[in-house]
């Protein structure tokens, strides 16, 4: 039975979305086809009608903690089918945009992603950086050369014959690209850890307050082994699949998902050879792992412009806003700039390989220090409230 919930509207919250994308909102007149039209609701307290009727009311409380805002995949075919425009989809987009912002720490970072007016800095600052460090590779080899042999270690990563080869390395010191990416990378993994906490917590909450759960307490070991199970349905895309309207979107999430798996496995090995076995690059065009490197790059570049001319085909139909565009630009540059960075480097084309280097490097920074803020946060977001999902048993 669930339990009698006191209301407490939020009109800073109704203005938030709307500002968000969620500008529609009020069109909602609560006829419930939007539910009826969703092919991936759960038969028990399905979406997105209550969600719809609790942001108009300005419940933030409610909405932000419930699993189910995340579940929703916008595929649109409620919003096709409704009959005010009210545009639920992209209502509960806003939302989510908001609970990024409401979990992740600190804010400011959260609300500079979303606010088109902080672009200028958020590529800027990582700019100056690199163009700094890029300073003391070029001009300050011997300086660092001595600084570090105090230590014991090498400054060059360079291999026999480095001289004949192009390499990034003599334009960005390795050393450095590392000591910038490694610690941004771990401040990332512990503000997802401690957002994650509190977002399993309050979705939990919810699901027992509204009677989605028959789950009285959270058990980590078998919300992993959901985790585990669910994993091969969001790599299929099934969910997805089961959309119609916005259907032909699910190929190109799924080459810009592999894509950023192959990556990640490729700048692995690249850290374990250069880190521990002591060989350092470039690698052979013919080695399995550049193949890997190559072929996701292709599928990042393919899979984000499908993605991007989607958005533009479907304009009048299916509103983009600067969240979007902020990470498909981000992601889209990312593999163009890493392509025109090997496609330089192989026409021995030093310094138009060492500009396009710093282009991709600026990317780099903004998909992965802006990650728990941004609309790539729902990876992990999504993935966490369907894992759920399936260990609460809901159906």
């Amino acid at each position: 039975m669930t339990e009698k919930y006191l209301a407490q509207p939020d009109l800073g919250f109704i203005a938030q979305v709307r500002g968000l994308g969620g500008e529609t909102l009020k069109k909602c007149y609560q006829c419930a086809t939007c539910s009826v039209a969703c092919p991936i609701a759960p038969e028990n307290s399905p979406f997105p009608r209550k969600e719809m009727i609790a942001a108009s009311w300005g419940l933030k409380d409610r909405l932000i903690k419930s699993a189910d805002i995340w579940l929703c995949h916008q595929c649109g075919d409620c919003t096709d089918l409704c009959p005010r425009g009210a545009a639920p989809g992209d209502v509960l987009s806003a939302i989510r945009s908001v609970a990024i912002t409401e979990y992740a720490q600190p804010k400011f970072l959260a609300n500079a992603v979303n606010d088109p007016k902080k672009l200028p800095l958020l590529i800027g600052i990582p700019a100056i950086w690199f163009a700094l460090l890029a300073l003391i590779t070029v001009y300050g080899k011997e300086t660092m050369t001595s600084i570090f042999n105090v230590f014991g270690i090498s400054w060059s990563h360079a291999h026999e014959g480095a001289e004949h080869v192009i390499a990034q390395a003599d334009f960005f010191s390795t050393w450095f690209v590392d000591l910038t990416f490694v610690p941004i990378a771990t401040a990332v993994v512990i503000i997802f850890i401690l957002s994650l906490k509190r977002f399993l917590t309050d979705i939990h909450e919810n699901a027992v307050l509204e009677g989605k759960t028959d789950k009285t307490s959270l058990d980590y070991k078998a919300l992993f082994q959901a985790l585990v199970r669910v994993i091969p349905m969001v790599l299929k895309h099934d969910k997805f699949n089961e959309c119609e309207s916005n259907k032909d979107r699910a190929t190109p999430h799924m080459m810009v998902l592999y894509s950023f798996i192959g990556l990640f496995i490729v700048t692995s090995i690249g850290f374990v050879l250069l880190y521990i076995a002591q060989m350092p690059g470039p690698y052979s065009q013919l080695s399995p792992m550049k193949w890997l490197a190559n072929i996701s790059g292709v599928a990042l570049v393919i899979g984000s412009g499908l993605m991007i001319k989607n958005r533009l085909d479907k304009k009048e139909e299916q509103k983009t806003y600067y969240k979007d565009w902020f990470i498909l630009g981000v992601v889209f540059s990312l593999g163009l700039t890493g392509m025109l960075t090997e496609m330089a480097r192989l026409a021995h084309m030093a310094y138009v390989s060492y500009f396009f280097y710093f282009l991709h490097l600026i990317a780099i920074f903004n998909l992965f220090a802006f990650l728990p803020f941004s609309k790539m946060a729902h990876l992990v977001y999504r993935l966490t409230a369907v894992a759920y999902a399936e260990y609460g048993n809901r159906k």
